[in-house]
């Protein structure tokens, strides 16, 4: 059986690993801000230190040669995907019996390990995903991947904030470690197309590649695009934790939010918005769903804004609606990278394009820690959705083939 032959199997492939690649992301973006907060951490060294773990992703760039240039058939994807998840389950192991109380600097440097494992990860299996789907299945395929990131970001984000109350972080941590294993098993059901493992010098057509690439000047939209269309939900969302904490929202209830509505609305966002952006044309639908986040960013600013106290039902409400919006987005935007990726350096050139994303959460949450903290929220808020807005002039730019 080989997962990669079906499209059903690759479905439940790229789910399944994306799950793997969700969990860390939600407990590093939603459950530790909220844990931190309620320990009353000032939001500016909790936004640096997300920042910090958000590092591998954003320069994972930097070693993604290595696996489209050094790619044999010893060294295939599946090996790559291998290496990458041993390491993120051997830098979890320590951390079952390490409290985070008390032990913050440690849990930084295993999770940035782990974090560089999964950016690694990242790297290989959205290489191996690039060459071998086609593109008219990359839109659905993409909904897929985020729902499998979600499920992961809703277990071991608003999950962990439910459970870690009554059975401790331990228990979470080892059940990642139990995921990441069974991952890897599927790994046995994985057999790459002998036709993509290229012979001869392998260093120099990656390099004549990747010079062709990165001398186009759509790859160079494509990054600013990356960098800078997310701003509003990435701060929205990033700050969504320590924001609810500080409006009096109890614990729980920010618990339940990430793990339910907030999964759900962008589980269902994710799989119409890669199934809208593979039936018409991919950067009209992703305009549109920018357009669609950047309002519901806007209404949240202003409502705290103008009421001073809120409507609990009304304001979780306007957040859901963002997150729907966020997962149009996210799965057609991805398929639109896709769309701009030479298949040759898929590890390298895709992986760039994901740096950025990824960069975008980093400077935005940063800069917005400082903007909160002199300002408001709503400030800082607004401010990102104007940047959001702005990067609709690039896409504009962006040819697509």
């Amino acid at each position: 059986m080989n997962l990669l032959e079906s499209k059903s199997g690759r479905i439940f492939l790229v789910t399944v690993f994306y799950l793997t690649e969700g969990a860390p992301i939600g407990f590093i973006w939603w459950a530790m801000p909220t844990l931190l907060r309620q320990e009353n951490i000032p939001i500016e060294s909790i936004t640096s230190l997300t920042a910090l773990l958000i590092l591998p992703w954003i320069f994972k760039f930097v070693w993604a040669p290595l696996v489209d240039s050094f790619r044999n058939e010893k060294r295939s994807y599946k090996f790559w995907i291998f290496i990458s998840q041993s390491f993120m389950g051997l830098s979890l192991v320590p951390l079952i019996f390490i409290p985070v109380q008390d032990n913050l600097l440690i849990w930084g440097m295993f999770l940035l390990l782990h974090s560089i494992s999964a950016a690694t990860q990242d790297v290989s299996i959205d290489a191996m995903v690039i060459n071998v789907i086609a593109k008219n299945e990359r839109g659905k395929l993409n909904g897929f991947m985020n729902a499998g990131m979600l499920i992961g970001r809703s277990v071991f984000g608003g999950g962990t904030l439910i459970i870690a109350y009554q059975l401790g972080l331990s228990y979470m941590i080892l059940l990642l470690v139990i995921i990441i294993l069974s991952a890897m098993s599927l790994l046995f059901l994985v057999k790459e197309p002998v036709f993509q493992l290229r012979p001869g010098n392998q260093f120099k057509t990656f390099v004549r590649n990747f010079s062709l690439s990165f001398s186009s000047r759509n790859t160079w939209l494509a990054i600013i695009f990356a960098l800078t269309s997310a701003a509003a939900f990435e701060v929205a969302g990033g700050l969504a934790g320590p924001f609810l904490t500080d409006l009096n929202i109890n614990q729980e209830t920010i618990g339940f939010f990430f793990a339910m509505p907030v999964v759900i609305a962008m589980f269902i966002g994710g799989l119409i918005g890669g199934y809208i952006s593979d039936k018409i044309n991919r950067k009209s639908s992703v305009g549109i769903f920018l357009l669609g986040f950047v309002a519901a960013v806007v209404f949240i600013s202003i409502y705290i804004y103008a009421e001073g106290s809120i409507n609990e039902t009304i304001f979780l409400s306007a957040y859901t609606i963002m997150y729907f919006f966020v997962g149009l987005f996210t799965a057609s935007s991805y398929a639109l990278f896709m769309d701009l990726t030479n298949p040759n350096i898929g590890g390298t050139q895709f992986s760039t394009y994901m740096a950025a994303t990824n960069g975008c959460e980093a400077w935005s949450v940063w800069v917005a820690g400082g903007i909160v903290a002199s300002y408001s929220y709503s400030t800082s808020f607004i401010i990102m959705c104007v940047v959001s807005l702005a990067s609709l002039l690039i896409l504009k730019k962006i040819k697509i083939d």
